[in-house]
């Protein structure tokens, strides 16, 4: 939006779920839940180039938010999961990715932070996707049958 405004191109903002909500809930994936978490995070996973702020502290977030929902974060998923480990993290906490969310071909993989890279790779699950780690993940087994369906086409 920043470089359309710059270039004179008109803008108009069309208010909507994030992606980091819709994804995870077409998924069957609350972000909070009484029973299992009162806290969520959003934060990026890839980070401009000469940021002027210092790097995100994943040990903080590791720390202080029950559920994390990470942004264009699959290039850098080895380097994410091991700076959560080091901040506390269990590599048994599940995992989630999202891609194509809220589309009828949205794709998911299921893990925990131990797992998914290998899943990753073995699957070829690439990158636009959000990333849902936390207790929640597991929900969507319970959760998932509120998924909408394609309508049908009709023809005459």
């Amino acid at each position: 939006m920043e470089a359309l405004i710059a270039a004179g191109v008109p803008v108009e903002v069309v208010p909507g779920v994030t992606s980091g909500i819709a994804a995870p809930a077409y998924a069957g994936i609350p972000l909070t839940h009484r029973d299992y978490s009162s806290s969520v995070t959003f934060v990026t996973g890839h980070e401009a180039a000469g940021k002027y702020r210092p790097e995100v502290n994943w040990g903080a977030i590791a720390k202080g938010s029950e559920t994390i929902v990470i942004y264009m974060g699959v290039q850098n998923l080895g380097n994410i999961i091991e700076a959560l480990v080091a901040g506390g993290l269990s590599l048994q906490t599940p995992i989630a990715l999202i891609r194509w969310g809220t589309c009828p071909h949205q794709e998911e993989l299921q893990g925990t932070l131990a797992t998914i890279i290998e899943q990753v790779e073995n699957t070829g699950f690439e990158a636009p996707a959000i990333a849902v780690i936390g207790e929640v993940v597991g929900l969507n087994n319970v959760l998932s049958g509120c998924r909408p369906v394609p309508l049908k086409i009709i023809t005459k």
